[in-house]
């Protein structure tokens, strides 16, 4: 598809309709900016909407849905663009770009904060830090606020304060109709279930409320590095050795080249590693005692764990995942690091070749695990380890062979599989979205979509159909009795 089939489909008249509606900027494929305007994230996806409309509040967000609604177009939301499989835009549709609602209210009395849809993960941060405070997030800043949260979200602070979701208290979105609703606890308890995991199938969220938590502002984190070659001793001692941390630490295993960084010595550079990455989010003394046993354990190479500004930390992996390079990810949970996981785990890691690629591993538990698997749509919540194995290029040269790679590996895991993160999804089918939440909860979700999104306008996403109701069949009369 190219940008003259994309113009296609818009009408000519519900377009004049919603230009004189709009307040936000509309990019069409005539525009200038049309081609940078497309781009997301990852760079090996390509699509040509016939619409952005870039939102500056809910008033253009509910006409935008509109026009989607009278021209059939097909309908995709971003925020930051970070969608792995690249669902946050769509060839021939109407993107709805969240990108100028950057609104962020802290109240440090009551420790909330509010933060609109285009917020970014670094911009929250930056706040909520200010007051020496934190919501549960991600692991890069330029990752979009509402695709991560919608999901889950999963960072270094979720074992001490859980997921980016157990933090939050509302979301005011708009619905398939164009309705305005908050949800929460108390109001539209249902839907407040739902998006808390699925979000994103049941309305354009525009604004988040969540609860802060004291979190540094300084925090003993950073990696350290052994040989690759001793990978299958350091990750049988760190299985061990998690079994009696506490919540305060997060931990997440990666598995890679040694990136050309200022912190790795160049004899490192392009060196097969394993690294353990920890931030302890409580006081640093007492992270200390915790990380010693970790940094005593065999010959590491570099030692980079160190007290350091929370914003700091959070901002590590992002020379590790720019904009614009050619990504592609499998993930699955496995309940524990068994040996076999072990083996598997790190035989493939030493056959990776691109320097961009990663094997990581996130440890779960503590606060994650003590909100009840039934509480929110999030699916996973006793899983030991979240892997993200992804096979990563600056461009297509090299990325098919990345990407066997990363088939390769999380198919050698397969027997090991105990679900999947969401949003660490590709398109992968509905099966793998049943993995993610479970049949039971699948069912209620599409539950909820019947009543929210009964048409599916919401679908460029990992999707929860409607599908039908359950139909009642009767019992079968019960057999005469034999005759005698």
């Amino acid at each position: 598809m190219d940008a003259a089939t994309a113009a296609v489909p818009l009408d000519a008249a519900a377009y004049r309709e919603l230009e004189n509606s709009f307040h936000g900027r509309l990019v069409r494929p005539d525009d200038p900016a049309y081609d940078e305007a497309r781009k997301i994230w990852n760079g090996s996806i390509s699509k040509f909407p016939a619409l952005i409309a870039y939102c500056t509040g809910v008033a253009d967000v509910v006409a935008a849905l509109r026009c989607a609604r009278l021209t059939g177009l097909p309908l995709a939301v971003r925020s930051g663009g970070h969608s792995f499989p690249g669902q946050s835009v769509c060839d021939g549709g109407l993107v709805i770009d969240l990108s100028p609602m950057k609104g962020i209210r802290v109240d440090p009395e009551s420790r909330t904060a509010r933060a609109q849809a285009g917020v970014l993960l670094g911009a929250l941060d930056r706040e909520t830090q200010h007051f020496g405070m934190a919501v549960p997030a991600g692991i890069v800043t330029h990752t979009g606020l509402a695709g991560l949260t919608l999901g889950g979200g999963i960072g270094w602070l979720m074992r001490r304060y859980g997921l980016t979701i157990d933090q939050m208290l509302s979301v005011d979105l708009v619905t398939a109709d164009g309705a305005f609703l908050t949800a929460s606890e108390r109001h539209e308890p249902g839907l407040f279930w739902g998006v808390r995991g699925a979000g994103g199938n049941f309305g354009v969220v525009t604004e988040f409320e969540f609860r802060l938590n004291p979190v540094g502002p300084t925090v003993l984190a950073g990696p350290i590095l052994w040989p690759m070659e001793d990978a299958p001793e350091v990750l049988r001692f760190y299985r061990d050795w998690i079994t009696d941390i506490p919540d305060d630490l997060m931990t997440i295993v990666v598995l890679r080249k040694a990136p050309p960084l200022p912190v790795v010595p160049p004899e490192l550079h392009g060196r097969r590693i394993i690294t353990v990455i920890s931030c302890y989010a409580g006081d640093v003394e007492a992270g200390e005692q915790v990380v010693r046993p970790l940094r005593a354990f065999g010959r590491p190479l570099l030692d980079l764990c160190a007290p350091k500004p929370f914003l700091q930390h959070q901002a590590m992996f992002d020379p590790s995942f720019r904009p614009g390079w050619w990504y592609y990810f499998r993930s699955c949970d496995v309940d524990r690091l068994s040996d076999d996981v072990i083996d598997s785990t790190t035989a493939h890691a030493t056959r990776v070749a691109s320097p961009l690629s990663t094997c990581g591993m996130f440890h779960l538990g503590g606060a994650v695990a003590r909100v009840g698997e039934d509480d929110t749509a999030f699916g996973g919540r006793g899983g030991g380890h979240t892997f993200n194995i992804n096979g990563n290029c600056t461009s297509a040269e090299g990325f098919a062979e990345e990407r066997a790679w990363v088939r390769d590996t999380w198919s050698a895991l397969k027997p090991h599989h105990s679900g999947v993160y969401v949003n660490f999804l590709m398109d992968e089918g509905e099966e793998r979205i049943r993995q993610a939440y479970g049949a039971d909860k699948l069912r209620r979700l599409r539950a909820l979509k019947r009543e929210f999104d009964p048409t599916n306008l919401f679908r460029s996403n990992q999707n929860i159909a409607p599908g039908e109701p359950a139909q009642f069949t009767p019992p079968a009369p019960p057999a005469p009795p034999p005759a005698r």
